[in-house]
């Protein structure tokens, strides 16, 4: 896990956790805060910190159903919390985050996603993606408009189209994938994903070392390629259950 706030900025509105769970589930949440002042630091404080108090006793028992019904209210909780915060400090007005929440049991992760923060897992298929941005950019893609080679160069690449606290609904992208011993789950803001590509991160979770020196090699490449956005990595090893975790 690392964040930095990169060359540019002088606020880190970025914001995440990682626990993990004695019942057989870890929870990793990180948010991108958006807004003026020192609004999406606040943002994405308190969707993290909302989600991680519902998600945090969770009983690892619970089937799969049961597990995303409690992570897509602890989502919803977290969008009234920052809209009604917003709603109460006229200076907040517009402020919101994207939101990654997982819960990773042994075998299964459940996502939930708002936002152009991203979720990859790297396993026997290499890197891929496992969540989609909900950004101008994308939409443009998807219609045809331009290509995925232009996109990462739009003027209006970091624009989303959907966020976490700035309006009283929120539409929730809710997953499930398999995981096996020794994949990694890697959860980014775009800080870091707009500045490295994923030939790059897949090079990195290849490499021979620590899980802790492949996130600050990422990390690093972000602040070599420019480094103008806040810049956050959590990455989370599927150990066997005899091991000690590590991330």
């Amino acid at each position: 896990m690392k964040s930095h706030v990169g060359h540019v900025r002088s606020v880190n509105e970025d914001y995440f956790a990682c626990e993990a769970d004695a019942n057989g589930r870890a929870l990793a949440v990180l948010a991108d805060g958006m807004g003026g002042h020192e609004a999406g630091e606040i943002a994405s404080r308190l969707a993290v910190e909302r989600i991680v108090k519902e998600l945090r006793h969770i009983h690892g028992g619970l089937d799969s159903e049961d597990a995303r019904e409690h992570l897509m209210n602890s989502v919803l909780l977290a969008n009234k919390e920052v809209y009604e915060y917003a709603q109460e400090h006229p200076e907040c007005n517009g402020m919101g985050t994207t939101t990654i929440a997982a819960l990773l049991g042994p075998t299964t992760v459940i996502t939930a996603h708002i936002g152009d923060s991203r979720l990859y897992k790297f396993g026997a298929d290499g890197l891929v993606m496992k969540t989609e941005d909900h950004s101008l950019v994308n939409e443009l893609v998807k219609s045809g408009q331009i290509t995925a080679e232009e996109a990462a160069v739009h003027p209006h690449r970091n624009v989303i189209m959907r966020s976490l606290g700035t309006e009283p609904d929120v539409l929730i992208d809710l997953d499930q994938f398999e995981w096996e011993p020794g994949d990694i789950v890697l959860i980014c803001s775009d800080g870091l994903s707009d500045k490295v590509s994923a030939s790059v991160m897949e090079e990195w979770m290849q490499k021979q070392a620590l899980l802790q020196e492949k996130v600050d090699g990422l990390v690093q490449e972000a602040l070599a390629a420019g480094g103008q956005d806040n810049i956050t990595l959590v990455a989370i090893r599927n150990m066997p259950v005899a091991s000690e975790k590590e991330g």
